[in-house]
């Protein structure tokens, strides 16, 4: 509920600055800076700040997005290979196999051509929830060996989770300026709130249900945990992770177009002078931003922690604490007395709450990360 707030939030100070402005849209940062323009006097001189900070975590989400993707194909992959081959084979190796193919992907100019494939990669992926849901209700569910509550030192591992899951920041305003009639967006029955409620359903459903079938023994990804007894169910196991592995390929080209367009967009291609020279720089960036996205993800090759600090690192602060931090800077000038005093105590209250998720999401996110090499 607070993540779908703090996101309407956004877009309410969107729609209003855009009024003011009398211009037809916004992006994120630019939203950040006219924010800041309006609000008390005192802080207008650290728009250039925050506005550059707004990019940096943007970019920092993307991009660690990006790496989750190569660490879920890599790991589905190998988890194939290694059943059909009966080895166990290091999953870096996988990463390294996958990098061309991301790289080539990664080459596509124009969001249009990724359009029906990201469509297709969507069919796949609810035939792969089909499958999976198959495994989890074909024998009755049973709650013996259950827990009814996971132990408090584990929750900051599920805050950083449901963040990264709900948070789609970076594309939460691009979309909207894509729409037809925007102000179907917001609002009580908007399109956000129908897409967030379906999408909270689905992963309440397939966590609970998963849990309940799997029980502690469940992997990071519920496609490592399928168990096979037959030839029928290794055929539908083993197509299932290929699936998945491939909807989540296309995805990565999605997600990282956006870490891409921000890069080139934003820092680069204003300082190249030589318009000769522009399409070969392009290509660079494109293929340098996919080898971070791979490094970092043979670095940290472990799926659940990275989800975890990805989502309380940089989805705290775009999706909890700037959008209640923008939220009193435009209605600043247009609330009084009691009105002013209740709408900055709100903010403040969803501000501390952002911070605590971003302190603590990632400081145990980091911890966990940090023992996981040391053991």
């Amino acid at each position: 509920m607070i993540c779908v707030y703090c996101v309407q939030m956004l877009l309410k100070s969107h729609y209003e600055l855009c009024k003011r402005r009398k211009i037809p849209q916004m992006d994120y940062t630019t939203i950040v800076v006219n924010a800041m323009l309006e609000g008390p006097r005192p802080i207008n001189r650290f728009a250039p700040l925050f506005k550059h900070t707004a990019k940096v975590f943007l970019l920092m989400c993307q991009i660690g997005g990006c790496c989750i993707y190569v660490v879920f194909i890599a790991e589905n992959i190998k988890s194939i290979v290694d059943y059909a081959t009966d080895t166990t084979t290091d999953v870096r190796l996988f990463m390294v196999i996958i990098l061309l193919p991301i790289i080539f992907l990664n080459w596509i100019r124009n969001y249009k051509y990724l359009a029906p494939l990201s469509t297709f990669a969507n069919f796949v992926t609810i035939i792969s929830f089909g499958i999976i849901c198959y495994f989890i209700v074909r024998e009755p569910i049973s709650l013996e060996g259950k827990r009814a509550f996971g132990p408090a030192n584990e929750f900051p591992f599920f805050f950083g989770t449901v963040l990264f899951s709900l948070e789609a920041i970076g594309v939460i305003i691009p979309l909207e300026n894509e729409m037809k009639t925007p102000k179907s967006y917001v609002g009580l029955t908007g399109v956000l709130n129908r897409a967030f409620i379906i999408i909270v359903i689905l992963y309440v459903l397939i966590g609970l249900f998963g849990y309940l079938k799997y029980g502690d023994a469940i992997r990071d990804s519920i496609t490592l945990s399928l168990e096979i007894n037959s030839k029928t169910d290794e055929i539908l196991a083993q197509s299932v992770k290929g699936m998945l592995a491939f909807g989540i390929f296309i995805t990565h080209g999605v997600a990282c177009y956006v870490a891409i367009d921000l890069t080139w967009n934003k820092y680069i291609v204003n300082k190249i002078t030589n318009d000769r020279y522009k399409l070969f720089w392009e290509y660079v960036v494109r293929t340098l931003i996919c080898l971070i996205t791979f490094l970092l993800a043979v670095a940290i090759p472990k799926l659940d922690l990275f989800i975890s600090l990805i989502g309380a690192l940089c989805l705290a602060t775009l999706g909890v604490i700037f959008p209640a931090f923008i939220d009193t800077c435009v209605f600043w000038s247009d609330t009084y007395g009691t009105s002013r005093i209740l709408m900055v105590t709100k903010n403040l209250l969803i501000a501390c709450f952002g911070c605590f998720a971003l302190v603590v999401g990632t400081g145990t996110s980091v911890s966990a990360i940090y023992q996981s090499f040391t053991q």
